[in-house]
């Protein structure tokens, strides 16, 4: 029927698992994933929970559509309170994780509680119970992984994990799944480990069933002959998300040197071409490209580094393929931090992957802290005797190893950049909201990015909103919020559902995918309240926010972007207007004018 109607609630403190019924009402509400778990979390938590106490709950929750075959089916969300932003934390995944949780029968699994000693969740269909894992504790994701599957003596098992960065409590720890996917975003790794939980292993054959099998059938055919003819689609197979290197770097939207600049000299030796084409040591970086479960776009990157680089001269465990760079790693890795080799940001993604921990803040905080560095508000004193210039690609490589580790000057970039430039005296250098780090676009450049990075839920990203076309299209702001508003709504549905947003890229219309939720379970699905749905998702997490303590003062951009005006690219001597676009967002929300939703908003998305 789409959903399984079943939720696994995992007591880590008893030590207990079990099955309980999944809530149809609000399925029909939130759909699933992101927005049924929000739901759940909302309903469970005091919203001002301390994001690493037993109190905070985690959430493991799939769509109606995770598991079955519609075209890149195999998304899973991790939702929590987040331990880098305070806020609502909604962190997806791809890779074969989710369809396989999917196939044991679970929608959501509840974690509550703190384990007295370490622990992973061993799920094989109905049979689930918490395993020691005191042997893995300490071990990084790539060690932990054929460790767990060797002692089911099941290949197939696939796991979701923590590494030592979700240990010790690195503020953007992420959860990473086989090995080079992730739930990348906001910390959700550091709650999972401030329960002591190493890992999730799931083993599920019971298959997904569809309610209208036939119009399911078909639906599916449709979204997927879209995506199978689309330039987007092919240009994502062929380059991956690495090729908007070019674009970015070319408008000048491309977030350079802690967003000092807004063009990389160097981008040429970080995009598609140099990926594919052989250095001078006759070494080519890229291998392969690699789809996630049901996914017929394969936009992922599998890699191996130069074994001649300076990064794994001396160590073959690195000497080997791996998720490669994309396009936000290439950026986080390399303009960020003013670094332009490949070979050295491939290294430094692998440790993010290995030691679990989310690039792009890791990256973010990182170019905050050189740029500490080159006005002295830090010295090699705080560094260890690095010097943590722009443009030093042994130092990327070091301080990546230290933050994975929590150890020296890492310990303190575990902590991300608004808390580290707050402890050294210059809070405006952390270019964030609401304590998560930008994505690789500029917000002078992008003024539909930077009201989307703003007003998002879970602090600055990508992900959450869909202002390309318009952005790459006019500087003029009018038709920003509602391009920013109508989009995250369709996003937090989509997000919802278990289809990967990259569809929304590649050719997918915003009818597929309630189309092929229409066959996939019952209660009668259209464009409509697909749409409807994901603004009351919207909503939901925006009342968590409000009661978690946030405002409407968190809805803004850093100094620089607000103030300095973009140096070159087609922003050239203009700034953000975020001012000028933040009162009609909210109107056309149907908040109020210090960003609450209003009492006839809520009525009519059955929020009250």
């Amino acid at each position: 029927m789409g959903w399984q109607k079943n939720i696994l609630r995992v007591n880590l403190t008893a030590g207990t698992c079990t099955n309980e019924p999944l809530n149809m009402l609000w399925a029909q509400q939130y759909l699933g994933s992101r927005g049924l778990a929000t739901k759940y979390l909302m309903e469970e938590i005091d919203p001002k929970v301390d994001p690493l106490s037993p109190d905070n709950k985690l959430i493991i929750a799939t769509g109606p559509l995770t598991g079955t075959i519609a075209s890149t089916g195999g998304r899973w969300t991790a939702v929590t309170k987040g331990a880098l932003t305070g806020a609502i934390a909604a962190s997806n995944s791809g890779g074969q994780f989710g369809g396989e949780l999917k196939m044991a029968g679970y929608d959501l699994i509840i974690l509550e509680g703190r384990s007295p000693k370490p622990v992973y969740l061993y799920i094989e269909n109905d049979n689930a119970q918490l395993l020691p894992a005191d042997d893995l504790w300490g071990r990084s994701v790539w060690e932990i992984e054929p460790a767990i599957k060797n002692t089911h003596n099941d290949p197939l098992i696939r796991i979701a994990s923590i590494g030592q960065a979700g240990e010790y409590g690195n503020r953007y720890a992420c959860i990473v799944n086989d090995l080079h996917r992730a739930a990348g975003r906001s910390g959700v790794g550091a709650v999972m480990g401030s329960k002591q939980l190493k890992a999730i292993a799931v083993r599920g054959t019971k298959g997904v069933r569809p309610h209208d099998a036939a119009k399911f059938m078909s639906a599916v055919k449709i979204a997927s002959e879209a995506l199978a003819v689309n330039p987007g689609r092919k240009g994502m197979t062929a380059d991956g998300t690495i090729s908007m290197m070019d674009i970015t770097g070319t408008v000048g939207a491309l977030p350079t040197r802690n967003n000092r600049q807004v063009q990389f000299e160097g981008s040429d030796k970080l995009n598609a071409k140099t990926m594919k084409a052989p250095n001078e040591n006759g070494h080519v970086n890229l291998i392969q490209n690699a789809a996630c479960f049901a996914c017929t776009i394969g936009c992922g990157r599998i890699s191996h580094i130069d074994p001649k680089h300076f990064s794994v001269k001396d160590k073959p465990q690195y000497q080997h393929a791996s998720g490669g760079l994309e396009y936000e790693t290439a950026y986080a890795l390399g303009s960020a931090v003013g670094v332009a080799d490949m070979e050295a940001a491939t290294y430094a993604g692998f440790l993010c992957n290995e030691y679990g921990m989310d690039p792009i803040s890791f990256g973010g905080t990182l170019a905050a802290a050189m740029e500490l560095f080159e006005i002295g508000a830090i010295t090699e004193k705080e560094t260890g005797g690095v010097k943590l210039n722009f443009g030093n690609a042994e130092a990327l490589c070091l301080m990546a190893e230290l933050a994975g580790k929590g150890e020296g000057f890492g310990r303190e970039l575990g902590l991300g950049s608004k808390l580290l430039t707050a402890k050294y005296g210059h809070p405006d250098l952390s270019m964030a909201v609401k304590g998560q780090e930008f994505a690789a676009y500029d917000g002078r450049a992008m003024q539909g990015m930077g009201l989307g990075y703003a007003t998002s839920n879970r602090g600055a990203c990508h992900l959450r909103a869909n202002p390309y076309a318009s952005d790459f299209t006019t500087q003029e702001i009018a038709e920003k919020p509602e391009v920013v508003r109508s989009s995250q709504d369709l996003i937090s549905a989509i997000d919802s559902s278990g289809l990967c947003l990259f569809t929304l890229h590649s050719g997918a219309l915003p009818e597929h995918y309630a189309l092929q939720l229409d066959g996939a379970i019952e209660g009668g699905w259209d464009l409509a309240r697909f749409n409807e749905t994901g603004e009351r998702i919207w909503n939901l997490e925006r009342q968590f926010n409000l009661a978690a303590g946030l405002t409407a003062a968190d809805d803004t951009l850093p100094k620089r972007i607000l103030e300095e005006p973009a140096p070159s690219g087609v922003a050239k001597g203009k700034v953000s207007e975020l001012k000028a676009m933040l009162p009609e967002y909210y109107a056309q929300r149907g908040w109020t004018p210090d960003g609450k939703p209003t009492a006839e908003t809520l009525k009519r998305l059955g929020l009250a």
